[in-house]
């Protein structure tokens, strides 16, 4: 099991070193508030466009939507001009966010092609300017990054001590290159020399699906604490077991109160379309699962899909803690 324990960035300080990574489409409010109900000491936004900001549009609206009931609220910037970023750190529309994180790890194609998330690793000068301007905030600013753009080039320790220099509070380090996309192993080793670099605290990530994994990226890096991605999603239970902050809910429970929250605060075709992501997530190796999923994408409203979720995740599933 990993050591687990508070981390502090800036003037915060997180209850617990297991991190929820920011996933686009995936960690909405009510995603954050269930990851910080079960141990999560820190749960992102998606992804939010600093130039979108300006426009005042629908959808980043919804992408910014907290309560007072998050306790510790980070949002996560998209960007890759240093005077949008800062304006977008600064303004009025993030006022309540409590922690800036910079996007300097997505690789998509779209996202690269214009220079934003993975690019900013190939121009370091561009990447410090965006910290900087970030940290005019006031706010604690943390980084979010790969360990390189190819795998023939790989620079985790240069990058880490870039924004240790530029003001960053903390780091995340995704253990893959740009090209790797989301497979193959992490590069341990260069996180574990990106954390030698520096004096501020360093998140692992990338390919942690289980337990031991979680436990073998700690001690093979060094990090201060690590960040689930994808399986948080498929066994959200992770934070109660890798934390020990202990629970009394199941599969059900959690995902019939995620249809609850989400409705009360979306409209019906957002839940139901975030709720079928979820549920299909939580799914993942059980046996006949086909059938279900198609009844959870073919019905048409939440009355009905309640009766799905009761179906797939009540019976015979055994309370977790």
């Amino acid at each position: 099991m990993i050591k687990c324990k508070p981390i502090r960035v800036g003037g915060i300080l997180l209850p617990t070193n297991v991190l929820m990574a920011p996933l686009a489409g995936y960690t909405c409010y009510p995603f954050r508030i269930l990851c910080q109900e079960l141990g999560a000491g820190l749960c992102f936004t998606e992804m939010v466009s600093a130039n979108a900001l300006k426009y005042k549009d629908k959808a980043t609206e919804q992408l910014l939507f907290t309560t007072s009931e998050e306790k510790i609220k980070a949002v996560q910037l998209l960007g890759s001009d240093p005077a949008v970023m800062e304006r977008a750190a600064c303004s009025e529309r993030l006022s309540e966010f409590d922690i800036i994180d910079i996007n300097m790890g997505c690789p998509v194609p779209n996202v690269f092609k214009s220079g934003e998330g993975s690019a900013l690793l190939g121009d370091l000068r561009k990447a410090s300017a965006i910290i900087r301007g970030c940290k005019r905030s006031g706010k604690p600013v943390t980084v979010k990054f790969r360990i390189g753009i190819k795998e023939d080039y790989l620079y985790a320790a240069e990058l880490a001590k870039m924004c240790e220099d530029s003001g960053a509070d903390m780091i995340s380090i995704h253990g893959r290159s740009r090209s790797m996309m989301y497979e193959g192993i992490p590069y341990y080793d260069q996180m574990e020399q990106a954390k030698s670099a520096v004096s501020i605290p360093v998140i692992a990530n990338g390919g942690i699906f289980s337990e031991e994994e979680a436990s073998y990226m700690m001690e093979a890096t060094g990090a201060d604490g690590i960040m689930i991605g994808r399986y948080g999603l498929q066994d959200p239970f992770v934070f109660s077991r890798l934390t020990g902050k202990k629970t009394d809910k199941d599969k059900y429970r959690i995902i019939s109160e995620q249809l609850e929250l989400t409705s009360r605060y979306y409209d019906e075709t957002y839940t139901m379309t975030y709720i079928r992501k979820l549920a299909s997530y939580c799914m993942k190796k059980r046996q006949g699962t086909k059938q279900y999923k198609l009844k959870l994408y073919q019905c048409g409203n939440l009355a009905e899909m309640r009766e799905i979720i009761k179906d797939i995740f009540y019976e015979g599933e055994e309370i977790e803690s």
